[in-house]
């Protein structure tokens, strides 16, 4: 069973890094433009992870996890703060918004892929499941 993450994020560049890392361990990637379309896209693909930026156009990542966390059927997915707001009390917002857990961009090649995998879960791991 492939493994989907939900990416919502409205920079390329940032898309393709964390795509072309997690699609290279075995993972779907799905890719939200933007708050709202994340939200459709979550609804729809039920992934097993979603990642969030906090910088989004249309409606930031802070609201939109509030928003994903009203949803019967989403609300139990884990979504991962993936964002460049590292200032003193980020994290703490993004955890009060309904986030699971919070990385820091620029992301460490070297370390993501374990780094989300803590938020997965079980089974929905790489090496876990069928």
């Amino acid at each position: 069973m492939t493994r989907k993450i939900l990416y919502i994020e409205d920079n390329d560049q940032n898309f393709y890094l964390v795509s072309f890392i997690l699609s290279a361990k075995g993972y779907s990637v799905t890719r939200g433009h933007d708050g709202k379309e994340g939200i459709a896209l979550a609804t729809q693909e039920k992934p097993d992870l979603i990642l969030l930026d906090i910088q989004l156009p249309i409606m930031d990542g802070y609201d939109t996890a509030r928003e994903l966390r009203k949803i019967p059927g989403v609300s139990e997915i884990p979504i991962v703060a993936l964002t460049s707001y590292a200032m003193a009390g980020d994290r703490e917002k993004a955890l009060a918004a309904g986030c699971t857990g919070y990385i820091e961009k620029p992301i460490n090649p070297q370390t993501f892929t374990t780094e989300i995998e803590a938020y997965l879960p079980a089974g929905a791991r790489t090496g876990e499941g069928g």
